[in-house]
């Protein structure tokens, strides 16, 4: 095979070997993203007691990689459109094993943080550009196969996440969760630059909305940094000025957002009650998920005594019911329409969330652990096919990459915003133990407001009447994708 495969390939069949090797590049890259949110949850009692954090500091080792991934997710899959997509998904590929080694060997907390935040950034670049290549790459006819594959087979890799990270940490040390991301880059890399033919999008107009994603990503920053750091120290002077600065770099970016030829954020989309409304239940569902998957491997291993590998498969189950079930649910939901899964679907999950609440010292898996893991995962099983299939039905069928990269981003943000929030309004501040097992409880049940909260919204604004495509999901922490979308699928995220 030529090292200089490009658009003249296209378009690639799934049964040929490039076709394979095509879908094997997608889903290794996109695999390693997608490990690394399920590892990095498992490791982090270990790092809070290797690099003497509290839990502030577990908040930022999560939030740092959040921030920069949400903020710039959009941005990232314009830039593969317009330089290559290829050429983008390798420098992120790059970029996210120079990163991962970095937080490996990071020797304090600031500089894992620093690590992560740049980690985040590589990410961006990275996520886009797997589902983006596939939706390129392939033949129409094979297309909704090649995602359909790309998603069953990312979701073996979020499935062996909790196994891997906890084996790892338990029998070595929780910098290896972030080292083995290494090799598997490199094997990424030599496949996509040998086998994936480069593709871009020839209408694309050259202009990148940057000071619209700087603004975003500095307004996040400034408000996470107050949100975080303001309960534990008592609000001083800086950490107040820092959540001020934020809200007006978030004011600018609105502002940068109406004037722009081309935003990074298009306004007028929300316009669309349903679209609105399908976003604001993606940011409660996947902020509530976001915070109790970090906040209930960390209870179980500081409170109820479960090792790394235990508290890392204590929610597989959840995983295993959407593995086998999404596909029915996305069934159901394309005959009655997405309302009422996604008014049942997050109720569901929040009912789960507060059977969680109640896991403390005492516990144990089949009794006290395992029923509330089967309630979320079912809840989250009947919400996440429809979900962002109704994003996709409320926005214009040339906005469908826009719309699926704008959902992407919302659900890590409502993450991010939640492990920032939540734990300081349920008193979880400063690094004591008992201040985490005090809280847990109230953080579990404000998680599970929220989630039913966002069943709410569905049932005010998603049309009754919509009809949706169904939609493969890849794993826990993302929304799905369509396997219906066209060739203007470009910059959803992976």
């Amino acid at each position: 095979m030529s090292h200089n495969v490009s658009t003249r390939d296209l378009p690639v069949r799934l049964s040929s070997p490039r076709g394979r090797w095509v879908l094997a590049a997608t889903v290794l890259a996109s695999g390693v993203a997608f490990l690394d949110g399920t590892v990095v949850n498992v490791a982090l009692p270990s790092i809070g007691r290797s690099l003497h954090v509290g839990v502030s500091g577990l908040q930022w080792v999560l939030d740092g990689y959040l921030l920069t991934m949400g903020s710039l997710i959009v941005l990232g899959g314009s830039l593969g459109d317009l330089r290559g997509r290829r050429r983008i998904f390798v420098i992120g590929l790059l970029g996210f094993m120079v990163t991962s080694a970095a937080c490996a060997f990071a020797p304090s907390a600031p500089a894992l943080v620093l690590a992560r935040v740049a980690q985040g950034v590589a990410a961006a670049l990275l996520v886009p550009g797997s589902l983006a290549i596939i939706a390129a790459s392939f033949h129409p006819d094979d297309r909704p196969r090649a995602i359909g594959a790309w998603s069953g087979l990312a979701g073996v890799w979020t499935a062996l996440g909790p196994f891997l990270g906890g084996w790892l940490v338990d029998s070595v040390s929780w910098r290896l969760v972030f080292l083995i991301n290494v090799p598997l880059v490199l094997v990424a890399v030599f496949i996509t630059m040998r086998h994936v033919p480069e593709s871009r999008d020839e209408e694309a107009s050259g202009h990148l909305d940057v000071p619209g994603a700087t603004a975003l990503t500095l307004g996040l920053a400034g408000v996470v940094y107050a949100l975080i750091d303001g309960p534990s120290r008592h609000w001083p002077a800086l950490t107040v000025a820092g959540g001020v600065a934020g809200l007006a770099f978030l004011a600018v970016f609105f502002v940068i957002e109406r004037r722009v030829p081309e935003p990074m954020l298009p306004l007028g989309m929300f316009r669309s009650l349903q679209f609105s409304g399908a976003n604001a239940t993606t940011f409660a569902v996947y902020a509530a998920l976001g915070i109790s998957t970090f906040l209930v491997v960390v209870n179980l291993q500081d409170n109820a005594g479960y090792s790394a590998l235990q508290a890392g498969a204590s929610l597989l189950p959840m995983t295993v019911l959407m593995f086998l079930f999404s596909a029915r649910a996305a069934a159901l939901a394309q005959r009655i329409g997405p309302r009422v899964p996604m008014t049942v679907g997050p109720i569901v999950a929040g009912i789960g969330l507060a059977m969680l609440a109640t896991v403390d010292g005492r516990a144990g898996y089949v009794t006290g652990v395992l029923p509330g893991v089967l309630v979320l995962g079912a809840g989250m099983t009947i919400t996440v096919a429809p979900l962002t299939a109704a994003v996709l039905a409320a926005a214009e069928e040339r906005h469908a990459a826009l719309a699926s990269a704008i959902n992407n981003a919302v659900a890590r943000l409502g993450s991010l915003l939640a492990i920032a929030i939540i734990p300081s309004v349920a008193g979880m501040t400063g690094g004591a133990r008992f201040a985490f097992a005090r809280g847990y409880p109230t953080a579990m049940r404000i998680a599970a407001c929220v989630a039913a909260a966002g069943g709410v919204v569905a049932w005010a604004t998603i049309r009754r009447g919509a009809t949706v495509a169904p939609v493969p999901h890849a794993d826990l922490s993302q929304a799905c994708h369509s396997s219906s979308l066209s060739e203007e699928v470009s910059g959803g995220g992976g």
